[in-house]
């Protein structure tokens, strides 16, 4: 969490900028009035956002915001993700000028918060509804990850379209990733087989990070690249298969500086 603004302040500013946008554009008032201005928390907003979004002929919107709108409440753990989420993207998306933007528009963020709640679903044994969800999730936004995959807090995916995620992939704290990257396995194994991604890691556009590998603190994935050994910490790797490139020095994940 930036210590900027606290969580309660975070909402505080979704809700004004919100306002500001609906008066700038009556055309979009009542979009913003259904989708965040009537809900009185971020959790309301979330479960009615994501509901709304992944509503299917045969799961309606109603049965899914309460069943999201439980998660959320149950455990604070995925509130308080969503928030630092927010603050990732609005500190390393130049393209993101207030924190309302990733809660409203970006399909990224929404992946990411569908997941936390299917995860949830996920260890409460509800794997069917689970599997259900991810493929629908998969559907809407473009993205798939296996409901098993563990997330940290403070994720950033940039455009939200093209990634892979696989069952026993785990990913650390304050970790970014571009659009088309792959954590994924490296043959038919079972069992542990996918990357583990340390906190601050930057990993570039259409990357593939392959089998049951160790991704260190603050390292850096040139784009395109393809990984399959372990990568140490503050170092910089490119290629196909990736080579050393230099050390990082730093957090990618919070720079996001392309350049190697």
């Amino acid at each position: 969490m930036t210590a900027a603004l606290s969580t309660e302040q975070v909402w505080q500013t979704i809700l004004a900028e919100t306002v500001e946008a609906a008066d700038n554009e009556p055309t979009l008032a009542s979009f913003l009035h259904l989708t965040v201005l009537r809900h009185s928390s971020l959790n309301r907003v979330l479960a009615f956002h994501l509901s709304s979004k992944l509503a299917s002929p045969v799961m309606d919107a109603r049965t899914l915001y309460e069943m999201f709108h439980q998660a959320l409440v149950s455990d604070q753990n995925i509130h308080d993700a969503a928030i630092a989420d927010i603050v990732a993207y609005y500190e390393r998306d130049p393209a993101c000028d207030a924190y309302s933007l990733p809660l409203l528009y970006f399909k990224g963020y929404h992946a990411i918060q569908a997941h936390r709640i299917n995860h949830y679903l996920w260890l409460q044994g509800r794997k069917t509804l689970a599997y259900f969800l991810q493929n629908r999730a998969s559907e809407v936004f473009g993205v798939d990850i296996h409901p098993a995959a563990v997330f940290g807090k403070g994720l950033m995916i940039d455009h939200g379209t093209g990634i892979v995620i696989g069952e026993t992939a785990v990913l650390g704290d304050n970790i970014s990733l571009l659009h088309g990257v792959t954590l994924g396995g490296s043959g038919k194994e079972s069992g542990d087989r996918h990357p583990k991604i340390s906190d601050g890691v930057m990993i570039g556009a259409n990357a593939s990070v392959l089998g049951n590998i160790r991704i260190n603190q603050c390292a850096k994935i040139g784009a395109g690249s393809v990984v399959v050994e372990d990568v140490p910490a503050f170092t910089t790797v490119v290629g196909v298969p990736a080579r050393e490139a230099g050390k990082t020095g730093s957090i990618p994940a919070q720079e996001m500086d392309q350049r190697l």
